[in-house]
């Protein structure tokens, strides 16, 4: 029963960060990680599939060796960010939405940027 739960989990996790690859403020890289901490505890081979994957192995290697993340992806997060927030601000959004916004968001940009490059 757990392995089926920590299965379920992983998929969901790799999904949603599949996700957010292309939709701004869903968080690619610490739902692959999540995604790769269930595989690693109900599935071998899915959590093999997963390091040697081509774009996701990297990114798990580097959290695992370093507690490391890429330059590159910092930066799709901060220019993610900004789009979310000037998208807000275009769509006006209400005044206190968007200031909850940019304190959630800068919280998230502090931890993102005082990680190591990879």
């Amino acid at each position: 029963m757990m392995r089926f739960f920590w299965i379920s989990a992983g998929l969901i996790a790799l999904a949603i960060g599949v996700i957010g690859i292309i939709l701004p403020l869903v968080p690619t890289v610490p739902l692959v990680l999540l995604a790769s901490f269930c595989f690693a505890k109900s599935s071998t081979r899915l959590h093999n599939w997963l390091r040697s994957h081509q774009t996701f192995g990297p990114m798990i290697d580097d959290w695992n060796r370093n507690g490391a993340i890429s330059h590159n992806a910092k930066r799709a997060a901060t220019f993610s960010i900004i789009a979310v927030i000037g998208i807000s601000i275009a769509l006006s959004v209400p005044t206190h939405v968007i200031i909850i916004q940019i304190m959630t968001l800068t919280c998230v940009l502090f931890f993102i940027w005082t990680r190591p490059n990879s």
